[in-house]
């Protein structure tokens, strides 16, 4: 459940901190980061759907704003009117269980999610409990109207009415951890924090007796101050492990054959995006930017920078097409044109052994 950005009309208590405009971006990034970590969680969840429902405009507005994902309009009425609605509407399509979350709440993550359908094989209801007395989860394993009708919806009652009206409509009930949803300035710090750590970057580079070409590319990389480099070397015999401890990267000895060394360097990541780079490969200067912007779109998971050679050749075309296209049309990039990925995803692939997209 979010709002579509229009300038004063979202996040209005931060507005004496952030200005209007300052305020609508802010819950952009906040609805991104939200909307990103569910959509994580719906793919790495087989038979999971994610929908999206938008208030303040039309799903085609919704769809224009976070990419190619199921979006629908708000009904009408208070928020527990638009609750009930959606909830009806997973359920009239066969749900089992259904998890509501709005987009204020910046610590709910896949793993949060998880616990949250974990708990609904065991009780009809769960919520997660908002420091402010309200809730940032409810989840239900059977239609409960009672808990969306009057409720004094903003105030600090909001958890113990519905927790009431679970009980009197005898639905077993259970709570997560408690969490803060972002409402005021003076929540904005811990608010930042979590969201600069959605969009971490780590950069994965494999190297064998590279100290040619890696320092031109870790001095393009450190421009944009990445969150680490990780440089995965198969045994090089010339100073590319000297050049890149130089350079600040995390070094680590990862055995000889590329797929390994990436696969290696992956798992110590840190970084919530990933991207993985040849050696000889030069990204464009505002590559950061341009991950960002493309793994903070709910409908992708992973993509890809078009491949383009210097030095001008008659056969240069020749090889940068197929790449592109290949990329473009089969699905099958390669780290010589910039692979990223966020890094559940490819936790997920790792650990299931799915062959979705896993070129490594």
């Amino acid at each position: 459940m979010t709002r579509l950005p229009r300038e004063g009309g979202n996040k209005t208590r931060l507005i004496p901190a952030l200005g209007p405009a300052g305020a609508t971006v802010f819950h952009d990034h906040l609805a991104r980061h939200a909307v990103g970590r569910a959509s994580s969680y719906a793919m790495m969840h087989e038979g999971t759907r994610l929908q999206i429902h938008v208030d303040g405009g039309t799903s085609a507005d919704g769809r224009a704003w976070l990419g190619e994902v199921d979006c629908h309009t708000q009904s009408e009425g208070d928020l527990g009117k638009r609750m009930q609605a959606a909830v009806d509407l997973a359920f009239s399509n066969d749900a089992r269980r259904v998890v509501v979350i709005g987009t204020d709440c910046p610590s709910i993550d896949e793993a949060l999610l998880g616990s949250a359908f974990d708990a609904l094989n065991h009780v009809d209801l769960i919520f997660g409990p908002a420091a402010d007395g309200g809730y940032y989860l409810v989840g239900l394993s059977r239609p409960c109207p009672a808990i969306f009708l009057d409720i004094e919806w903003g105030g600090p009652q909001v958890l113990n009415q519905s927790l009431t009206a679970a009980r009197v409509s005898g639905f077993d009930t259970s709570l997560l951890e408690v969490h803060r949803d972002v409402d005021v300035p003076e929540d904005l710090s811990s608010a930042n924090t979590i969201l600069t750590a959605g969009t971490a970057l780590s950069v994965i580079i494999p190297t064998l007796n590279e100290e040619v070409r890696l320092p031109l590319l870790l001095d393009r990389l450190k421009q944009c101050s990445p969150h680490e480099i990780i440089v995965a070397d198969g045994g090089s015999h010339d100073r590319t492990m000297e050049i890149a401890k130089q350079a600040g990267a995390k070094v680590i000895s990862a055995g000889i054959g590329r797929a390994s060394q990436m696969n290696r360097a992956a798992a110590m990541a840190t970084g919530e995006f990933l991207l993985f780079l040849h050696a000889d490969t030069m990204p464009p200067p505002e590559y950061h930017q341009v991950v960002t912007r493309v793994l903070q779109t709910p409908a992708e998971s992973a993509g890809m920078f078009r491949v383009g050679f210097k030095g001008g050749l008659s056969i240069t075309p020749l090889i940068e097409s197929p790449l592109n296209l290949r990329g473009q049309f089969l699905d099958t990039p390669h780290a010589i044109e910039g692979l990223i990925m966020r890094r559940s995803i490819f936790k997920y692939v790792v650990d299931t052994r799915t062959r979705v997209w896993n070129p490594l």
